[in-house]
């Protein structure tokens, strides 16, 4: 099985490989309605430190072939429980993960998407808050190295960093989750397209109250830290700390659906370092390394762990109008549009099991939803998901053993 897997994820990545030079980079998909897309310069705009032409239509994403003190309320073991319905969630289980809460009020606030740096290991690891988000979004920056988006809800962090710059990725994650947006700042051409979206109002920028420096020995972007508590306080002073819209269902089931495949760990290489989810039968979590080493959460020493890993491969496509990063005066990395819209194809563990899967969003203000392969909606386990965002140029970097 683990062979047929790594052959038909070998045939699909060289594929893509196939496709990716120069003269035939994509273009951008037409984003979802309401999205405003660039058309004021073909030049790539300055980048910042810290603080489109008309698109054409591509076809689907490529298919990738299967291969802190919590506020969760404890539940007797979870048997037998199935969220499949919005009636079935009442009103103290979390729509994100399908928990149950010990205060419902907490489920009355604002989502924030927060991000989270991630490179180098050394400066930013462990980082804080990470087992205290409902979701979160791996993908990368520019060149290799990946960022983290933190989607907080139904738990709070006492402590969230380090934190760093926004991404493109960032103008879609706040629209698809009603979100507040917490971070460093950005390059002029990404901050244009943030002060441009429809969250604009729900953005924390590093100025306002809840950031702090921890005056750490280690490169002055490495040492932005934040306090969820009091980013919510400023929220609410402004009246927007208010119950998100999710449109869109997830569904939950504490038993594993049929159909899976054996998955006892997935092994994603990202070409700066291997990033690794292994199964705990007793703990019914994947547990997360990165070059060999466990991931800690700085608030709790704990490591990270996954009810649910999501591996999908949205077309990546860089936006010739924004620049990342110069060097003597030259443009070496370009913003890099993750195209998270419309629908693809990708895989998800759970349980020990490994499942095909069609992830969808439609509509800008869409939730990210999921279905198996019947077209039904797949049912995710009860807990926290991450989701691995693998671009689409590099040539078999998946290995599911089972």
């Amino acid at each position: 099985m683990r062979l047929k897997i790594m052959l038909l994820l070998t045939v699909f990545w060289l594929a893509v490989a196939c496709t990716s030079e120069p003269a035939a980079t994509a273009t951008p998909i037409a984003p979802p309605p309401t999205t405003a897309v660039s058309t004021e310069s073909t030049q790539p705009t300055t980048a910042s430190t810290e603080t489109a032409t008309t698109p054409a239509t591509l076809p689907p994403p490529p298919t990738i072939a299967p291969t802190a003190t919590s506020t969760v309320a404890s539940e007797p073991a979870a048997e037998g429980v199935s969220l499949l319905t919005a009636a079935d969630f009442g009103t103290d289980r979390n729509p994100l993960t399908g928990e149950l809460v010990m205060d419902p009020a907490l489920l009355q606030r604002r989502p924030l998407a927060i991000k989270i740096s991630n490179a180098p290991p050394s400066y930013v690891r462990p980082q804080a808050g990470l087992n205290s988000a409902d979701w979160v979004f791996e993908h990368t920056a520019e060149g290799h190295i990946t960022r983290f988006t933190l989607i907080m809800y139904g738990q709070e962090a006492e402590l969230v960093g380090p934190i760093r710059s926004a991404r493109l990725i960032d103008v879609e994650l706040p629209a698809i989750y009603d979100a507040a947006l917490v971070f460093s700042g950005a390059s002029t051409g990404v901050n244009q397209r943030l002060n441009a979206s429809d969250f604009e109002s729900r953005i924390i920028r590093s100025a306002d109250p809840g950031y702090f420096r921890t005056g750490e020995d280690k490169p002055f972007e490495h040492t932005l830290y934040g306090r969820p508590d009091i980013f919510r306080q400023g929220l609410e002073a402004q009246g927007l700390n208010t119950p998100p819209n999710f449109n869109g269902l997830l569904t939950f089931t504490s038993e594993p659906p049929a159909g899976g495949t054996s998955a006892s760990q997935v092994t994603l290489d990202y070409e700066w370092e291997l990033v690794e989810w292994r199964y705990d039968a007793a703990a019914g979590r994947y547990f997360r390394w990165a070059a060999g080493e466990p991931v800690l959460d700085a608030n709790t020493g704990e490591q990270v762990s996954a009810a649910n890993v999501v591996v999908i491969a949205p077309f990546h496509v860089e936006d010739a109008t924004i620049c990342e990063q110069i060097t003597n005066d030259v443009c070496t990395h370009l913003s890099v549009q993750i195209q998270l819209w419309g629908s693809g194809t990708g895989f998800i563990l759970r349980d020990g099991q490994q499942y095909p899967i069609t992830w969808h969003r439609e509509g800008r203000n869409d939730l990210l939803t999921i279905t198996a392969a019947d077209g039904r909606p797949f049912p995710l386990q009860i807990g926290n998901s991450w989701v691995q965002l693998v671009p689409t140029w590099y040539a078999d970097p998946v290995t599911v053993a089972p």
